[in-house]
């Protein structure tokens, strides 16, 4: 995702010094800590990993065939590989490993332990599945078609001319082309899961950390990986699982913590004017949505679904509880993808409860009905649930709030059981098929046949005609007539789409001034660069 300036004309001053009075001697010169909620994480598995948090952190665990500069996330660099082609007809493409690639105990990794890595995402067929599956990999020529050519050289052929910088994003820099450590997952294994339930407490590949301790809902530390190609600054990184807001800020005020990832406007507000703590911030990848099950009677009628999006004062949360936070945004393109609608066209909807009204009558429920809002623990998610709550029962929409982990939460998503819920899904692409190939395409019309971290799966929402313009604009040679696509659907999926789309997200922390290299983008967040 490029990094863009930030629209908002709060985020403009977000590179102000801060400062906090402080008895704590502060944290130790070799070790990041970062305040952070951390409750969605259940596996450091990269083929299993679909949750914000997870992913970032495996990120830092796992190197991937090239990354994303941390300056500009358009723009790649070699990662495990050293550099890269694609053959004349964009139908495969090779990597050329760099040399010396070893494992945290200090064995040697090949390109064949790579194509063995990137295999078992088909195998398992979790969340990482999908990433392959999108660009026509499957299980059944997996071996054929995903091969080390020698110890150093890995090619991957494609089914169809792919644009390659899609193909390269989407493969390239994503997590299922992390190389894992082949014979310790096989030793671990249970019950043919080659080592995925290990993983759940463990990591296993090559890159500038390694899990040292992980307690559910407490702490994660990462330990520098001494044999990387590329050694990380800082001795071992500390994730403390610190859900409110408030004591973020305490923490970071006292020294205590180097990093905080969660704070609300009114502690951000707090801390503006003062020194030793700076706020950086850049726009993300990543969309917070109403999910809206379409598998539910009512919830599936369109107009339903269009009612709900005139329920949201907009404007009124993006001064308020989204202040830093995130702009409004009702595409499912983030701002700064390839075929992205600006920000106006982005945003046509505006809290209206008569066209609701209208809306809700044309679809045969005057009178509202009741329905069930889940919600997780991002500091923002219970103000926006009680926003949407009382708006919806000005047109007779009776809503019962219900707060749980973003474990939960997750979970309660992927199994279909839910009526309405809010969360968020991020772009690993800053490209719309990004998005479109989660937030709008279904490979299956039937929800259970389905696996991976596709929302449109999980909101059982099936379109042929919506399918056909997602692969139709993907495989568009014209780039002008590409984007001339995307824009169309992104239009028609605001009007009939199976998500309200509310905000884009800013990637927003709060940093003690002591702490240098602080690097990240809209698509990851380089730990291995900072220093003190």
């Amino acid at each position: 995702m490029m990094v863009r300036p930030l629209r908002h004309a709060l985020l403009a001053s977000l590179s102000l010094a801060l400062v906090a009075c402080s008895d704590s001697l502060g944290t130790p010169n070799d070790v990041l800590v970062i305040a952070w909620n951390i409750d969605s994480i259940n596996t450091f598995d990269p083929a299993r990993s679909s949750d914000i948090v997870s992913n970032e952190v495996i990120a830092n665990l796992c190197d991937t065939l090239v990354t994303p500069d941390p300056d500009d996330a358009t723009r790649l660099l070699p990662g495990l590989a050293e550099r890269w082609e694609q053959s004349a007809d964009r139908l495969s493409l090779t990597f050329h490993l760099r040399e010396g690639l070893r494992f945290a105990d200090g064995r040697g990794a090949t390109a064949e332990d790579l194509a063995w890595s990137i295999r078992r995402n088909l195998q398992l067929g979790m969340a990482g599945a999908n990433a392959l599956r999108e660009y026509g990999f499957r299980l059944e020529d997996a071996e054929q078609r995903i091969r080390a050519l020698d110890a150093r050289t890995l090619r991957l052929q494609l089914d169809r001319p792919y644009p390659q910088s899609v193909i390269m994003q989407a493969i390239g820099t994503h997590r299922v082309s992390s190389l894992l450590d082949r014979q310790t997952l096989l030793s671990e294994q249970v019950d043919g899961d080659l080592g995925n339930r290990w993983l759940g407490q463990h990591s296993a590949c090559v890159g500038p950390y390694r899990l040292r301790q992980w307690s559910a809902g407490e702490v994660a530390v990462l330990e520098r990986n001494p044999g990387h190609w590329q050694a990380a600054k800082l001795q071992r990184v500390i994730l403390r699982h610190v859900a409110e807001s408030a004591t973020q800020r305490l923490l970071l005020e006292r020294n205590d913590v180097d990093v905080a990832r969660n704070l609300n406007a009114e502690d951000l507000r707090a801390l503006e004017g003062k020194e030793q703590v700076r706020i950086v911030a850049v726009e993300k990848p990543q969309m917070y949505f109403l999910d809206i099950n379409n598998n539910d009677p009512i919830l599936g009628n369109p107009k339903v679904r269009l009612a709900l999006r005139y329920l949201f004062d907009y404007q009124a949360l993006a001064d308020t509880v989204m202040r830093y936070n995130g702009i409004p945004r009702a595409s499912f393109v983030p701002l700064g993808s390839f075929g992205a609608l600006d920000a106006a066209s982005g945003q046509p909807f505006r809290l209206d409860l008569d066209k609701a009204r209208q809306l809700l009558a044309e679809a045969g429920y005057p009178d509202g009905f009741e329905r069930r809002l889940l919600y997780g623990t991002p500091l923002y998610s219970a103000p926006i649930a009680q926003h949407l709550q009382h708006n919806a029962a000005q047109v007779g929409i009776r809503l019962t709030l219900e707060r749980m982990t973003n474990g939960q939460l997750f979970t309660r998503i992927f199994a279909n059981q839910f009526e309405l819920s809010l969360h968020s899904l991020d772009s690993n692409i800053p490209d719309a098929h990004g998005m479109a190939s989660r937030l709008v395409f279904n490979p299956e019309p039937t929800p259970r046949k389905a696996t991976g971290a596709m929302p449109t799966v999980f909101a059982s929402y099936y379109s042929e005609a919506a399918n056909r313009a997602v692969q139709n604009a993907l495989l568009e040679p014209d780039e002008a007539r590409r984007q001339a696509l995307y824009h169309a659907l992104q239009r028609q999926q605001m009007q009939a789409g199976p998500f309200a789309f509310l905000f884009q997200l800013n990637q927003l922390a709060a940093l003690r001034a002591s702490l240098q290299g602080w690097r990240w983008n809209g698509s990851r967040s380089y730990y291995a660069e900072a220093y003190k």
